[in-house]
């Protein structure tokens, strides 16, 4: 599942990034999210907020998601990394998106 804010990242992205991590995102649901941890495709940020890790070439896409319910997740938003660290408005801007999903789905 993903939001319209992670709809809107990936229609922003040019088709190459956006397929390569569409690709990413599917090869995890397929392997599983213990091997996905164990190649480093996901990172965990938080409780309960993961880091999808995408790149091609030398741009890099991530997207932040939380588990809703056993294996069901949802992706919150995505960015392009530009820093080392993922930029503390982006773990904010996901926090506020999950608890408006968790308000709305209680």
């Amino acid at each position: 599942m993903q939001t319209p804010e992670f709809v809107k990242f990936l229609n922003s992205l040019n088709d190459a990034d956006a397929s390569e991590l569409i690709k990413k995102i599917e090869q995890i649901q397929s392997i599983g999210m213990p091997t996905a941890i164990s190649k480093a495709w996901v990172k965990k940020i938080d409780r309960n907020l993961y880091e999808i890790r995408s790149r091609l070439g030398s741009n890099i896409q991530r997207a932040l998601y939380f588990q809703v319910l056993n294996e069901k997740y949802l992706i919150l938003c995505g960015f392009t990394k530009k820093t080392q660290k993922t930029p503390r408005h982006e773990i904010n801007k996901a926090k506020r998106i999950r608890a408006r999903y968790l308000k709305g789905n209680s």
